[in-house]
């Protein structure tokens, strides 16, 4: 029996999992979670003391000793060279120093999203949602595309020796506007921010729903429904405090999905189209027949919005080349612990329990 730690390492909090790992003929090993805990990240100096208390309250629960074979962690932050420093915590982490002093043979740092592509490869049926079949090529590149707190985006490699994974700055080209709308919207942004250049990811994340929604609200779009009004307002009031009381993008979108407030729905309608639109900018560079994996947590929250029809239609409207990403598999990944599945998966590869000549 094998014993994996995989962990899901960000600013705020951390979530260590304790997993036994079975070769499989599938591409990927069986995965069982033996135990797993949240931590707040910043009562810890550091990784390491969490990680050993982990494993402390591991054996109290279950009455096993677990010492695992190898470890993987998805990072919120660069990872170069087995070292990350993260980017919202005073955390600088080293691949070596953790082996040493975990006693762990093989610890891996990956970057968060790198975690998420390994992870859609152990996603069960029940974890997506397809918004479209397509004509799956397992053999193919996999493309992972996820707005959140900024846009990420990533791909896997099928190889010889299982599977590789890229996480790009993909987010970070720039936006193209494709309507008059999205024009407005560029020269708005640009004005308020003074910038020359947009990012997609200024648009399609959550900072983007926040954009979009002032931007429909400056043009005037009637009376803003009560609820949306006062998160507004407390929103505004808490801009630039650590600490924050409102998800505004969520009452965005809950409102929108519920068709109860004009701004909402015009603001969610623009935020799919350009999610859509970027996506399938990204499958034409790529051409993932493997699949295109839709993840972070606002896709799974606005599964009804992506639904709709216009999110494919963006997808799609590629001219020339439309029949290139027609045929493209796109799902959506509703499992929140994608990135923790990841990481076990990255950690089994290094101890070379994926079955590579799987069919």
């Amino acid at each position: 029996m094998t014993i994996l730690l995989a962990g899901d390492i960000g600013g705020t909090k951390t979530i260590l999992r304790v997993v036994r790992a079975e070769p499989s003929a599938r591409t990927v090993p069986v995965l069982t979670a033996l135990y797993e805990a949240t931590y707040a990240s910043r009562e810890y100096p550091d990784l390491i003391p969490m990680v050993e208390q982990f494993l402390r309250a591991a054996e109290a629960a279950t009455q096993t000793s677990y010492q695992p074979d190898a470890a993987c962690f998805g990072i919120a932050g660069p990872v170069i060279h087995g070292t990350s420093k993260l980017t919202n915590l005073c955390w600088k982490l080293n691949q070596e120093e953790l082996q040493r002093e975990l006693h762990i043979p093989q610890v891996t740092l990956i970057n968060d999203f790198a975690a998420v592509g390994y992870g859609v490869l152990g996603l069960l049926p029940e974890d997506v949602v397809t918004l479209r079949v397509g004509e799956p090529d397992r053999t193919g590149p996999i493309a992972i595309i996820g707005a959140g707190t900024g846009l990420g985006e990533g791909y896997v490699i099928p190889t010889s020796r299982g599977y590789q994974v890229f996480a790009t700055e993909g987010g970070h080209t720039s936006f193209a506007p494709r309507s008059e709308m999205d024009y407005q919207l560029v020269r708005y942004l640009q004005e308020q921010n003074d910038l020359h250049r947009i990012s997609v990811e200024r648009v399609v994340s959550g900072m983007g729903i926040h954009s979009i929604y002032l931007f429909m609200h400056s043009r005037g779009l009637g009376e803003d429904h009560p609820a949306v009004a006062a998160a507004f307002k407390t929103w505004q009031q808490e801009l630039g405090k650590d600490e924050k009381t409102v998800d505004l993008a969520a009452v965005i979108s809950q409102h929108a999905q519920a068709g109860t407030d004009r701004c909402c729905v015009e603001t969610m309608r623009l935020f799919v189209r350009a999610y859509g639109a970027e996506a399938g900018d990204m499958a034409l560079k790529l051409l993932p027949y493997g699949g295109l994996y839709i993840a972070g947590g606002i896709a799974a929250k606005n599964l009804p919005l992506l639904q709709s029809g216009e999110f494919l239609q963006a997808f799609d409207d590629k001219g020339r080349v439309r029949a290139a990403v027609e045929k493209i598999p796109i799902h959506v990944v509703l499992n929140p612990r994608v990135g923790l599945i990841g990481a076990a998966i990255c950690a089994a590869q290094q101890l070379d329990l994926v079955d590579n000549t799987a069919k």
